[in-house]
């Protein structure tokens, strides 16, 4: 079996056997195959796309690349939750503590923010001392104490995965459905989960802004997921503005501290609700949504949520103290407002440049290895169908970059649109697939 075969037959459009995919992971794990052809492969796979079968042997054969967890001497049916991520997007800093309150195991391994979309790793860290370099044993002992564990991503579990994304990075095949799919499914289900739940977001903001797309990968996944004996379920959210108000680490970290104690935003704590419902579910501790919906919300109410989280920090060397004190968090030196030049009311927000305003600034990394400013981010003021007038703050700036504040202005106007036509909401959650 040689690469140039398997390269050619997807070129041409045909469907490689299990044994050409599983030959190719060994090839790249082993350093066999070189990124040329790698690439090439991606390329062909990009264009030609993969069947449902092809897909589940790829990320079976990823699974099988690494160390799978075990944790079936944990009790209770083992429920995670993943993103694709978007702007502000805070909720698994809000959901998996409020779910794993209830009584439900979360092993959760999580990624870092590149480009516009943020990462629940890099906000975690902004938590001063918070670990999320736990080895497995530590992972799996945390779960077992407090039902909950959210650590970085390791080279132990599905090792090709990082090498293929790199590539795909610079190589212009990132959007490749059966690639995403294989690269989540994997890692997901390395974990030794029995359900998980998939925020798939839509929008200006969002990975696909296109709904048709947003659609075609959800149901993507979810089919990959029950292939795999798994109970999957993909929520279709909006990402056309923000999530809640808050972007960038530090600020986001507080606001979901905020939505724990029963307050902050209305649109993070109804998706808080609608998410952790459906872990609810199908982790077994409530048979309808309204139902599970009940018990967060006295969850909520209680503060078991907020305490979940307390010791979720706690358990991973970080200071709880910052629950009561946001003072213990390092502040930006600049906090600057962008006012609006236009009266009116916000018809729709770029969600991409606000995104990217909020890297620059210093909150997220356009690079691999960009390095990261916690206190760094933006507030936003006004979101779409909100009334704002001329000079009316649109977002408040924090960072510590003076030289780049200016340009970070320049893209958060241009953001937004704005007339004298009234206008609707858009909705927070569009279609469930289960």
């Amino acid at each position: 079996m040689r690469p140039f075969d398997i390269i050619k037959k997807k070129r041409n459009g045909e469907i490689l056997t299990p044994e050409e995919i599983d030959f190719f992971i060994r090839g790249i794990i082993k350093g066999e195959i070189p990124d040329y052809q790698v690439t090439a492969l991606l390329m062909a796979i990009y264009f030609n796309g993969m069947t449902d079968d092809e897909t589940y042997h790829l990320t079976t054969s990823m699974i099988n690349s690494g160390k799978v967890l075990d944790l079936s001497d944990i009790p209770g049916i083992k429920v995670d939750k993943h993103s694709t991520g978007g702007v502000g997007d805070k909720l698994t800093l809000t959901v998996a503590p409020l779910v794993a309150s209830t009584g439900i195991p979360l092993p959760m391994i999580a990624g870092r923010g590149l480009g516009h979309t943020g990462g629940t790793i890099d906000k975690l860290e902004s938590i001063p001392g918070f670990r999320t370099d736990l080895s497995i044993s530590e992972f799996i002992e945390n779960i077992r104490k407090i039902n909950l564990s959210i650590i970085g991503q390791t080279s132990e579990i599905v090792p090709p995965d990082g090498i293929l994304y790199a590539l795909r990075d610079v190589t212009a095949t990132v959007e490749s459905i059966p690639l995403i799919v294989s690269s989540i499914m994997s890692k997901k289900l390395a974990e030794g989960i029995d359900g998980l739940i998939l925020d798939v977001k839509t929008g200006s903001g969002a990975f696909f802004k296109e709904f048709e797309r947003s659609m075609e990968l959800a149901d993507s996944l979810v089919k990959i997921g029950k292939k795999m004996g798994k109970k999957v379920v993909a929520i279709i959210t909006d990402m056309n503005q923000p999530s809640g108000y808050a972007v960038g680490n530090t600020l986001e970290v507080i606001e979901a501290i905020e939505v724990l104690k029963g307050v902050g935003p209305d649109d993070i704590k109804e998706l808080t609700l609608n998410i952790g419902a459906w872990m609810l579910k199908i982790g077994g501790v409530a048979r309808e949504i309204e139902d599970a919906i009940k018990i967060l919300k006295k969850n909520l109410k209680n503060y078991k949520g907020l305490e979940k989280f307390r010791e979720l920090i706690k358990s991973q060397g970080g200071n709880p103290d910052i629950i009561e004190n946001y003072n213990l968090f390092p502040k930006a030196k600049i906090i600057k407002e962008v006012n609006s030049t236009l009266s009116g009311y916000i018809q729709k927000i770029d969600t991409e440049k606000i995104g990217i305003a909020a890297c620059i600034l210093g909150a997220g990394r356009l690079k691999v290895d960009s390095p990261i400013d916690p206190t760094a981010g933006l507030i936003i003021r006004k979101k779409i169908g909100d009334k704002v007038e001329k000079d009316e703050p649109l977002i408040t700036i924090h960072s510590n970059k003076k030289e780049i504040v200016p340009e970070a202005e320049q893209l958060i106007v241009s953001a937004y649109f704005i007339n004298m036509d009234r206008m609707e909401k858009p909705p927070l959650v569009y279609k469930v697939l289960n």
